[in-house]
This record gives structure tokens, C-alpha cells and sequence, in this order.
């Protein structure tokens, strides 16, 4: 199975059972919130998003391998664990730098939306 087929079924079920094999030891990530190195902190990252977060979804929109990079469109949306359980949603693209191993080494994601955005979602009640 190739790099592109594992990413479609990550993201179909993220964030249960990721398959962290494509990721290099020492992997960058960042995002607008986070910005760190290894696969340790990785997995860490993505079991507080299953622990804390309800009904998390990750759609994928489109997905390319451009070279030593793979780019992804995505969606994803969760209800927060606060009394009036608001649907969080995000847009956003990552890109992924590829090892000559054919590994991730970085994963960067992109918003479309400011963290701002993301805050005054959680401020609609009954929505």
C-alpha cells in the first residue's frame, strides 16, 4: 500500500489508529497552536484530541504528491466537551515533506480560518 492510500484511510479514521510508521522518529509538526519535533509528541497530541474532543471528523478533500511532498485539503470538526457541546469546525491544507525513505519529516498545517475563528465557534450557544 502507498503512502497516499495510507494518508485516505488515516484520515477517515482519525484520530483512532493512525498509522505513525510513515512518520520519520524525529518528525516537525506545527500548526497555528502547536510546534514541536518527534513522534512521541505527535501521538501525544492526537490522543488529547480523542480523549478531550466528542465525535471528532476529518474530511479529506483532496490529496496530491507533488514530489518529495504530499499535500492534503481537509475539514475537521469535533463538538467540545463544555455544557452546550458547540460543533467546532476547521478548514485548512497540511503539507507533507517526504525523507528519501519516502517518510513524513514535517507536517505542516495551515488554516483557513484565525484561531480567533475557532474561539468565537465555541461561543454560539444551541448551535
Amino acid at each position: 500500500m502507498n503512502i497516499i492510500d495510507i494518508l485516505k484511510q488515516d484520515y477517515q479514521r482519525f484520530p483512532i489508529d493512525q498509522t505513525y510508521s510513515i512518520y520519520a522518529q524525529d518528525v516537525y509538526f506545527q500548526d497555528p497552536l502547536n510546534q514541536f519535533r518527534g513522534i512521541k509528541r505527535y501521538q501525544q497530541m492526537i490522543k488529547f484530541m480523542q480523549t478531550w474532543f466528542l465525535n471528532i471528523k476529518m474530511d479529506l478533500h483532496d490529496i496530491q504528491h507533488l514530489g518529495d511532498k504530499i499535500k492534503t485539503e481537509w475539514t475537521l470538526s469535533w463538538n467540545t466537551p463544555v455544557p452546550w457541546k458547540p460543533r467546532i469546525s476547521i478548514s485548512g491544507w497540511s503539507e507533507l515533506g517526504l525523507n528519501a525513505d519516502g517518510l513524513i519529516v514535517s507536517h505542516i498545517d495551515y488554516w483557513y480560518c484565525s484561531r480567533l475563528d475557532v474561539v468565537k465557534q465555541h461561543l454560539i450557544f444551541g448551535k
